[in-house]
């Protein structure tokens, strides 16, 4: 009931603003990836600082009932519109651009288990409808999404996503001042190493006991979880660790995570120091993860990922990834708990190779500079 609400409400808006005059150097984006590796929010700095001659509005969360309907006008009147979610634009002589979040690992959509085909229809036709361009890194990028939400050739523009750009970034001293304001009583050094844990939504699991364990604090959700001995093990190696949990998995864990080498990365922190997730991805050192699609964009630093597949049959069950076998698809040590995590965090890395490979087959085109190939190709669009 709620969504088609809401669905009458964005309609009734596109009704009373069907008329208002286009801007064609107007920019607004529409942004529903908060602070986490947002291309929405990352293109948004970009064109701030390199092209004043853009008027540039950031606008979120999106998709919202709460926008006012002075912020509603604004985005009746952009000519080009980015979105990091479902396509979206008022009116037809407006251009939408869809950034979206990231190389999909996880099935979703017409390949998805768990999805309504009804419900991948519909998605398909507003995919056919409202967006015009679909920004891409490869052949591989494209026949994933296409054969997810249906999404035609002719709309990808091969021109990459502007949060990569994020990670090709100049070294700077963000690494040591994340560590000094996020954990208790830290000692760093040349030597000192950060990681980050950043694993998908497991709630999708549909598995009670594991929303337990990560409600208790148990944010591995392993069988063997012992916190003090993982930040002593964090301590004795010189590394830290950040947390980077799916929001409402963060709500959700009762716990409060801030040892002396554990601390978890909230959203609050990035806003005020406006950063995104990316900017500190860029500075760590090794990535744990599972079915996160994270993966594919931290293969740009060719640094270690470990993998905690301890979940692995229950997620190919209920919602299935696109590319397998997994085990070929992820170069990275797998790991099934704590202790193998542990001991592949201290193990030597063997492999940089397998990463390039990857790297070559999800990422086809020059690595940086995506935010200014995709301004200079909708230039050219605007000049048609």
């Amino acid at each position: 009931m709620k969504n088609f609400l809401f669905k009458l409400y964005l309609g009734c808006i596109k009704l009373v603003l069907q008329f208002t005059k286009t801007d064609a150097n107007k920019y607004v984006i529409l942004n529903g990836a908060g602070r986490s590796g947002s291309n929405g929010f990352l293109f948004y700095k970009y064109l701030r600082e390199n092209h004043p001659e853009i008027s540039v509005e950031l606008v979120e969360p999106f998709p919202t009932t709460h926008l006012s309907f002075k912020t509603w006008q604004s985005i009746s009147r952009a000519k080009f519109i980015f979105v990091t979610h479902e396509p979206f634009k008022i009116k037809r002589n407006q251009i939408c651009v869809e950034l979206w979040h990231g190389i999909p690992l996880k099935r979703m959509g017409f390949m998805a288990k768990n999805t309504n085909p009804t419900n991948n229809l519909k998605t398909m036709k507003t995919w056919a409808k409202e967006a015009d361009y679909v920004a891409s890194s490869s052949a591989l990028y494209e026949s994933l999404m296409s054969a997810c939400v249906g999404i035609s050739d002719d709309k990808y523009l091969r021109v990459g996503f502007p949060r990569i750009d994020a990670l090709y970034g100049q070294a700077d001293e963000l690494s040591e001042a994340i560590i000094e304001q996020l954990f208790d009583a830290p000692k760093v050094n040349k030597q000192t190493k950060l990681g980050i844990y950043m694993p998908t939504f497991r709630f999708e699991l549909e598995n009670e006991s594991v929303m337990q364990e990560i409600s208790a604090g148990n944010f591995l959700a392993v069988s063997d979880f012992d916190l003090q001995q993982l930040n002593a093990f964090l301590q004795q190696h010189n590394q830290f660790l950040l947390v980077r949990l799916h929001p409402y998995e963060q709500k959700f864990m009762k716990q409060e995570l801030r040892l002396s080498n554990i601390a978890v990365l909230e959203d609050a922190y990035l806003v005020e120091h406006e950063l995104d997730l990316y900017e500190i991805l860029r500075v760590t050192d090794y990535l744990i993860t599972d079915f996160s699609s994270v993966y594919f964009d931290y293969l740009h630093l060719n640094k270690p990922v470990y993998f905690l597949a301890n979940h692995l049959n229950e997620y190919l069950a209920k919602r299935g990834i696109l590319l397998d076998p997994y085990e070929k698809v992820t170069p990275g040590v797998k790991v099934t708990s704590q202790t193998e995590l542990e001991q592949a965090m201290v193990s030597d890395d063997h492999c940089a190779a397998k990463r390039t490979e990857c790297l070559e087959l999800s990422y086809s085109i020059p690595k940086n500079a995506n935010s200014q190939r995709l301004f200079d190709q909708l230039i050219e669009v605007k000049g048609d």
